[in-house]
């Protein structure tokens, strides 16, 4: 468990440096960013298994890194570099890795929500025990293809993995506001799933949680909804305005995950300061190398602009 957790606290780092490195480039483009939710991707990501694939909204980058995508191939990608995993066409809001398992992510509120219930479908016929988990925001709770996709995997009992990181923000609208269930887990309750709402800051309770419902779902029990109570630390996106005042800003920022599993390591004596500095030095390194990478990359030829487009 203790070196789980060290891997973990690592992949929170990388993740975290990976985004922050990304936002201080000049042609960084649009990006969403997950600063401050790495705590889902990672314990979501620790649950799955090599044949299982993860579908995510247009927030992807964290879980793209969680799921086990190159830096270097996942930087060239968001700077439309002919080396990145789609050759630079799909970006971070269609970024996809099948190698990694990675199915892809979906630049819509709720686009992938339904591809995620095909995928889910085609692994229950392949009857290899693999399952399928789609990552989605509160946002895409409102969605009507997320209440159709619920109604169908349950009468199917498909091996599907509804996970809402609510980060209790739709853009810069309370989700009280636009959202009436009280604890948004409940919309898996009215199909008959089996949910959860978990401290989406806590990584290993994310990962409790998730090894608890994908261990029913592997039981062919059907899909299960895990909702994670998550904080967005920066703004909606890197050209919104920030629309939370500083007070708000410094009690969210005081939840961090990263912050949390260090103290929690420390305190059972599995983490020191000189390991802590090793860790910050590798993920710095493999930042620093995933951009160099994407910097010396070519940019795709003009000639192809209208390749693969029907």
């Amino acid at each position: 468990m203790e070196e789980n957790s060290f891997d973990a606290l690592r992949l929170m780092m990388l993740i975290r440096a990976f985004e922050t490195a990304l936002a201080k480039r000049r042609d960084h483009g649009f990006q969403l960013l997950s600063t401050g939710e790495e705590a889902v991707a990672v314990g979501i990501s620790s649950v799955l298994r090599k044949g299982d694939h993860l579908l995510t909204g247009g927030r992807s980058i964290g879980l793209a890194l969680a799921r086990g995508m190159d830096p270097r191939r996942l930087a060239a990608e968001l700077l439309g570099k002919e080396t990145g995993t789609n050759r630079g066409r799909g970006g971070r809001g269609h970024l996809v890795d099948l190698s990694c398992g990675f199915f892809g992510a979906h630049a819509v509120v709720g686009g992938n929500i339904s591809i995620a219930a095909g995928v889910a479908l085609a692994k229950k016929l392949d009857r290899q025990g693999e399952i399928v988990a789609i990552v989605f925001g509160d946002g895409a709770c409102g969605a009507g293809s997320l209440h159709e996709t619920l109604n169908l995997a349950a009468i199917w009992k498909l091996p599907l993995l509804f996970v809402c990181n609510n980060n209790k923000l739709s853009v810069s609208s309370h989700r009280s506001a636009v959202l009436a269930p009280a604890r948004l887990s409940d919309l898996g309750i009215s199909f008959g799933l089996t949910t959860q709402t978990v401290d989406g800051m806590d990584v290993q309770a994310v990962a409790e949680a998730a090894r608890f419902v994908t261990e029913r779902i592997r039981e062919d029990s059907g899909p299960a909804f895990l909702e994670c109570l998550s904080e967005r630390f920066c703004a909606h996106s890197t050209t919104a305005r920030e629309t939370r005042d500083t007070l708000e800003l410094a009690r969210i920022k005081s939840l961090c995950p990263i912050r949390r599993e260090t103290d929690r390591l420390r305190t059972a004596g599995v983490l020191h300061s000189a390991e802590e500095d090793a860790l910050e030095t590798e993920v710095q390194s493999l930042v620093a190398e995933a951009f160099a990478f994407a910097d010396a990359s070519p940019l795709p030829e003009p000639s192809e602009v209208l390749a693969d487009v029907e």
